[in-house]
């Protein structure tokens, strides 16, 4: 099937003519569909679309902006099914966690359009009689969004809602990786009644990310993807001063503390290192393991792992899908070489499958290696496939300085039954997010998402926090007193 652009309230081909296939990661004879390789022409015409519709968007009572987005979300909802099933077809994680996906969007909208009844600012006493002091938010214009393959309709979710909401336009460039997902959620929008131009949806490579990032009319950048590219989209972004939303890499620890419920820990790791079959930014690559209980976590976890079953994400049994696409799984398998050059112990996996199941898709097996110290690659470098790293420490104080000694600060969690260790982890742990008791995936979306150092600049998504990226602050003073009055100087009575 051959898609199109989304653009201005219609659906229309690249300029360029020209389209890229995108194909099933578990089988590549599977064509999904065909899209626009779109061009810096195409990505000028979806903003000057965006940027004519936000004049009228942002003059749209927020109430009434929020009960179009509540629609949007009940249409997802009664889709859920038919939503999962093709993110399967063309992502490849197994259809619970695609569910979870679409769930995870359902959820993000319904919180987030509830915020147009709200989007509170503040009032305060002024220092000056008759005098009326307040804050307002304020929408910003035109939000340009590039969004990663791994969670094709809950990331574009977290940024859509909240900038529609706040009363901004949007152009959305999705992985060409998972377009088809993103195009759902971006046809949910239109039937739900968003307005021409308000939501505008391009297709295509580098170089529509560029114009995205560079084009003076664009005032917000929200980018999620690896740190390098982040780096050069905040670079992109620097000569207008745009504002400019990253949320990058990671490479999260599960602290294992020698009290820890080890069946609990197991199940947690399992799920936090394989699920997505580890390509999520909060996937946790690294478990931290007391060296009183190391040889045994370390024997019961590989069993684990062996036992887990890989193939395609349609498949109700498997557990494990593909990676991505040829090239992500050179990379993990190339990370298994540096793995064992380092010298590193492999303790299960390794190996690309290649079997009658697997000869068509892009299979690795679920990999853990031990006897891993924290200066090796595996060890700080985000992978992004199934591969976890058991690194042996012999207190919490270690466990703790050997989870924050990486670039990055996303996600952390520890097992333990002491409180005071739990508590001292959670405020020693230079992450956005930690877990108690529970792996490093799993966030919520009522909470903020991000992280610290190069895992992003500052800013959260999710939560109230995402109107924080898409909203300016006014202040506004109204004096009812008939008079000039000055701040600071006219208040001593």
């Amino acid at each position: 099937m051959n898609f199109s652009n989304f653009v201005g309230g219609r659906w229309v081909p690249s300029a360029s003519a020209r389209t890229f296939e995108n194909r099933n990661p578990a089988n590549t004879d599977e064509l999904i569909g065909t899209f626009p390789d779109s061009t810096v022409a195409d990505a000028e015409q979806a903003i000057d679309a965006a940027h004519r519709a936000f004049e009228s968007w942002r003059l749209v009572p927020a109430p009434k902006r929020a009960e179009i987005l509540f629609k949007a979300a009940r249409i997802i909802a009664d889709r859920k099914e038919q939503f999962a099933r093709d993110m399967t077809r063309e992502m490849g994680k197994v259809l619970d966690e695609t569910r979870g996906d679409v769930q995870e969007a359902i959820d993000m909208t319904y919180f987030l359009a509830a915020e147009g009844r709200r989007l509170h600012g503040q009032t305060a006493p002024s220092e000056l009689r008759d005098k009326f002091a307040m804050s307002i938010r304020q929408p910003i214009g035109v939000c340009s969004m590039i969004t990663p393959w791994n969670f094709p309709m809950a990331i574009p979710s977290w940024k859509i809602i909240p900038a529609l909401v706040c009363g901004n336009t949007v152009v959305l460039k999705p992985s060409e990786l998972t377009p088809l997902s993103a195009l759902h959620f971006v046809t949910v929008l239109e039937e739900a009644g968003v307005p021409p131009g308000v939501v505008n949806m391009l297709t295509g490579g580098p170089a529509v990310g560029e114009a995205l990032t560079t084009h003076p009319r664009v005032s917000v950048v929200s980018f999620t993807g690896s740190t390098a590219v982040g780096r050069l989209v905040n670079q992109n972004a620097a000569p207008h001063f745009k504002k400019v939303h990253l949320e990058m890499g990671g490479k999260n620890p599960i602290m294992i503390m020698d009290d820890a419920n080890l069946e609990l820990a197991l199940e947690g790791c399992l799920w936090g290192g394989f699920g997505t079959t580890g390509q999520r930014c909060t996937a946790a690559s690294r478990v931290i393991v007391h060296d009183k209980v190391h040889d045994r976590f370390v024997d019961a976890f590989v069993k684990r792992v062996k036992a887990l079953r890989v193939g395609d994400g349609l498949d109700p049994a498997m557990q494990v899908g593909p990676s991505i696409s040829e090239k992500q799984l050179q990379k993990v398998m190339s990370y298994v070489e540096i793995g064992k050059q380092e010298g590193a112990t492999l303790a299960c996996g390794g190996t690309r499958l290649t079997g009658r199941a697997h000869a068509k898709g892009f299979f690795h097996e679920p990999t853990v290696f031990t006897g891993v110290t924290r200066t090796m690659r595996i060890a700080r470098e985000e992978i992004f496939g199934p591969v976890v790293s058991v690194i042996t420490c012999g207190s919490l104080d270690e466990a703790i300085e050997i989870g924050n000694d990486v670039d990055y600060g996303l996600s952390a969690s520890i097992y333990t039954q002491d409180i005071n260790r739990a508590f001292r982890a959670m405020r020693d742990m230079n992450t956005g997010i930690f877990y108690v008791n529970a792996p490093t995936i799993g966030a919520e979306v009522h909470l903020p998402f991000g992280g610290t150092k190069a895992t992003g600049n500052g800013h959260r998504e999710a939560g109230l926090a995402a109107l924080d990226v898409f909203s300016e602050w006014k202040s506004v003073y109204v004096d009812f007193s008939g008079k000039l009055q000055r701040a600071q100087i006219d208040n001593a009575e």
